[in-house]
């Protein structure tokens, strides 16, 4: 199974983390997932709570250790906190059944420390070569392309509401892939969330803007009571949202791995 990297970006509001959720749903009811690997790069830490696991430390606990020991540790502290950064990094994964997760979290620590959020970032690259999928939760808005989790992806998604803002911030995003270089990608293609008719309209805004469309996903009722209730994502089977993602997914996001081969 080839190792595929996505990401989902986006103006805040749009459902980026339900449509993170519900591919991964999609991809697990599917079998098709190989051994995934969720990243919550958003602060907020939401996609544990709509995937239901349990994340009891996050990356920006580590960041946060690292720099208190850095600034208050003993010689032997400092020494052995070299030694052990992949193994806290291991600590803050958390293996689900079928799936594992790690949430970058937020550090109340203030300050730039390039440095250190090299080596973690770093640790995050080693740490997600042993999955076949990961599927990257980005934070709400453009400055976290500027911190991005990985140099690399294969697909970026920018997820945006029926809004000429958000077809904007899409259109700036694909500005800063392609001339600031943020970030590597082999594709970027724009899907518009909660869509209740329009598409036409959308689609022209889109074009218009030099944007790939990959597809729509309608407002769902049943996606919304999950939402609101608390419950997982991954509890639902059916649904015209769940369907239109199941159609992205297996078209455009990941066709290679749903494809039938035939012997004559």
């Amino acid at each position: 199974m080839r190792k595929r990297i996505l990401a989902i970006c986006g103006k805040g509001g749009t459902g980026k983390t339900l449509f993170t959720a519900a591919t991964a749903t999609v991809l697990l009811q599917t079998g098709k997932a190989g051994k995934l690997l969720l990243i919550d790069a958003d602060p907020a830490m939401n996609l544990p709570y709509l995937m239901g696991a349990k994340v009891k430390r996050s990356m920006g606990d580590i960041r946060e250790h690292v720099i208190n020991t850095a600034r208050e540790g003993s010689d032997a502290d400092k020494e052995q906190l070299g030694r052990s950064m992949d193994y806290m990094v291991m600590e803050a994964l958390t293996e689900v059944d079928d799936y594992a997760i790690l949430a970058m979290g937020r550090t109340e620590t203030l300050g730039c420390f390039c440095p250190l959020n090299d080596v973690l970032r770093a640790a995050v690259e080693s740490l997600s070569a042993s999955f076949d999928t990961i599927i990257i939760d980005g934070e709400a808005g453009l400055e976290q392309l500027n911190r991005q989790v990985m140099r690399r992806v294969d697909t970026l998604v920018v997820i945006s509401d029926a809004t000429s803002r958000g077809v904007r911030t899409a259109a700036i995003i694909k500005g800063m892939i392609e001339k600031d270089r943020v970030l590597q990608c082999d594709s970027l293609g724009l899907i518009f969330n909660r869509v209740q008719g329009n598409q036409d309209l959308l689609e022209r805004q889109a074009t218009d803007l030099g944007l790939d469309v990959f597809g729509y996903v309608p407002y769902d009722q049943a996606i919304a009571h999950h939402d609101l209730m608390g419950e997982p994502i991954t509890s639902l089977r059916e649904g015209p949202g769940l369907l239109a993602v199941r159609t992205i997914v297996e078209d455009v996001l990941f066709p290679s791995r749903f494809q039938t081969s035939t012997i004559t």
